[in-house]
């Protein structure tokens, strides 16, 4: 994804450089202190993501949004938390960030935007009420219940899902996976890992463990997932 940053205060300008930097699939086309240097960019190229203060000097961040004719995807960030109901006003705005945010709430919006996008182009998103997904691998179609599914590792171009009923290999992303799994039980635990949490026997120190298998927990999620398991 293209992103733009509008942020005129520089530490918070380098927190947002630091996080999109750690995403693979996010890349910064332009980073500003004001609503007027990012003017002609926003204007003329296809921008997916825009983060955005909603202070800026020169003009309100909703007041700029609305003179876009056709605006990206936005994420807000703001020191104060009464400006969200403000900000949820416009459509295209899809996350709001209070200053100072920590890397998972920041990832947490713009898998959001993420989601939204997959959802818009592919209808096989799996929700609560589909419970089966059909995988695809050498001309074979396997049927798979998705509570089956206890973790899914990726290796380069290929994925892994370990299910109650056999390992399945094939190509394909944890992107992909990540964005169509329904929230209410999996989640990212590492850059290779997204789990059923259902399934974990164990956690010790940066280490979960479902049916015997080790699987690392990256510093980087381990708070939101201590958080979804309400510890």
């Amino acid at each position: 994804m293209k992103c733009v940053i509008i942020e005129d205060e520089l530490p918070a300008q380098r927190v947002l450089h630091n996080y999109i930097s750690k995403l693979v699939d996010c890349t910064i086309v332009g980073s500003y202190q004001s609503a007027l240097e990012a003017n002609t960019i926003l204007q003329t190229k296809q921008i997916d993501v825009l983060f955005l203060d909603i202070n800026l000097s020169d003009i309100s961040g909703i007041q700029y949004v609305k003179t876009l004719s056709n605006p990206p995807k936005i994420i807000i960030t703001t020191a104060y938390h009464e400006h969200a109901v403000e900000s949820f006003e416009l459509d295209t705005i899809c996350d709001y960030l209070v200053k100072p945010f920590s890397f998972e709430r920041f990832l947490k919006a713009v898998n959001k935007i993420k989601r939204e996008e997959y959802k818009a182009k592919n209808s096989s998103v799996i929700n609560e009420q589909e419970e089966l997904v059909f995988l695809n691998i050498d001309k074979t179609l396997h049927r798979i219940a998705v509570n089956d599914i206890q973790y899914i590792e990726s290796d380069k171009n290929y994925v892994t899902l370990k299910t109650a009923k056999g390992t399945f290999t094939y190509i394909d992303s944890l992107k992909n996976w990540l964005v169509k799994l329904p929230e209410a039980h999996f989640i990212q635990v590492h850059k290779s890992y997204i789990i059923n949490c259902n399934y974990v026997n164990k956690i010790t120190g940066n280490v979960l463990v479902i049916n015997n298998q080790k699987i690392p927990i990256g510093r980087l999620y381990k708070a939101n997932f201590l958080k979804k398991l309400k510890l």
